[in-house]
């Protein structure tokens, strides 16, 4: 299928929305993103069942980062001519082998391996997916097609975890791992049932990297997203000690669930907004957040603030992946590809550093000092997303 052939599929198609085919993206982001933060739903019975501590429990989470910030531009290069659903099954098939490796080991490193091969495989299937709700829709329904395709993370944030740490609590932390290889499978007949095959780009199509990073407003975004991402997974990683410490230490499923149903209004939110309010989206996002971390850290004794600044966390957080994504997309034009893979990088290398330093803080110092380190983050995301209004979260939208 040629570009023009591609174009043509997409005006006789008209105002048709693929839903099917697009849940079934947001499907593997939702697979992603719950192999990716699972371990924080589960981390005291993951550490104890592994003979590790909490610390080390939580690096399962960093290596799964450290994978897709070496191979999501790499491997996003070196596959840029490939047919995207083959790409696509092959990473989700990935996830399959990763999680069952997971579910079963009983070995601490063996247990890290397998948790990097699924990073490996997350950093090349995050920056496929933008691209690929884009290709498949009218150019007027781009922002809410992103909104779908990206809406299985916050799912995953909202659903998976808590129902992990509900398993792990009744069952077993590797009954989580196993029925995620389930829903894996049923996922790859999903994607051959309602997801075109689309062809790569050939090579005149692709500006090289250096050329991406000089797009006017790419750099800010890369900024906000890794100051975004590391003061997320500071909290998100380590909430379980930060919430032990606030005597809440059985409360961890509850809270992140309260986490997790305001992503889901939020990302209604987004879908709703992205076309017209994409900068104000963002800066609300990130101002949001940082008032949540006040109520999250030890100024308070109040499990209803907690709760409460819970809901706020995921009020601002649910839409964020759609917004930056989207936001890099409208910026890099022509460069989208690289450039989301780019994002991907900077996500997880938020993760990996948010990770390693976590458990450093944690085992220094307590969990005390990580919502404070997180609001020093958003500060510097939200100042450099106000002073983007011409490039990157611009007053206008490219498509004005």
């Amino acid at each position: 299928m040629t570009q023009h052939d591609e174009t043509q599929q997409r005006t006789s198609a008209g105002d048709r929305f693929p839903l099917a085919g697009l849940l079934a993206l947001a499907a593997a982001g939702f697979i992603t993103l719950l192999t990716e933060t699972l371990p924080a739903g589960v981390l005291p019975a993951m550490s104890r069942d592994l003979g590790v501590t909490e610390s080390a429990a939580g690096q399962t989470v960093t290596v799964y980062a450290i994978g897709s910030v070496v191979a999501a531009v790499p491997l996003t290069k070196a596959t840029m001519g490939w047919p995207r659903r083959h790409l696509l099954l092959l990473a989700i098939t990935g996830f399959a082998v990763a999680n069952t490796v997971t579910a079963t080991s009983n070995n601490y490193a063996l247990t890290l391996g397998s948790r990097f091969l699924a990073g490996v495989v997350s950093g090349l299937l995050w920056a496929l997916l933008a691209g690929y709700a884009t290709r498949m829709v009218a150019p007027h329904h781009r922002g809410r097609a992103m909104a779908v395709a990206m809406a299985g993370a916050p799912i995953a944030l909202s659903v998976g975890v808590p129902a992990g740490a509900f398993l792990a609590r009744v069952l077993q932390w590797r009954t989580a791992f196993a029925v995620m290889t389930a829903l894996t499978l049923l996922l790859i007949i999903w994607v051959i049932a309602t997801v075109p095959n689309y062809p790569g780009r050939g090579k005149e199509q692709r500006l090289p990297l250096t050329r991406t990073l000089r797009i006017p407003g790419v750099v800010p975004i890369l900024f906000v997203t890794l100051a975004y991402v590391f003061a997320h997974n500071l909290l998100y990683t380590y909430i379980a000690p930060i919430l032990d410490q606030l005597g809440m230490g059985g409360q961890v499923d509850a809270v992140l669930l309260t986490f997790g149903v305001l992503s889901l209004v939020s990302i209604w939110v987004a879908g709703t907004l992205i076309d017209r309010r994409l900068r104000v989206l963002m800066i609300t996002s990130c101002g949001l957040f940082a008032a949540s971390v006040l109520l999250l850290g030890p100024v308070n004794e109040a499990s209803w603030l907690v709760y409460a600044g819970a809901g706020a966390w995921g009020l601002a957080f649910g839409g964020t992946a759609t917004l930056l994504q989207t936001a890099s997309a409208e910026a890099a034009g022509a460069a989208g590809d690289v450039a989301q893979s780019l994002i991907v990088t900077c996500w997880n290398l938020g993760i990996a550093v948010g990770g390693m330093l976590g458990g450093l803080l944690l085992d220094a110092t307590g969990a005390a000092w990580l919502p404070w380190t997180a609001l020093l983050l958003l500060i510097s995301a939200l100042v450099v997303t106000v002073g983007a209004r011409t490039h990157g979260f611009p007053t206008t939208s490219p498509r004005d």
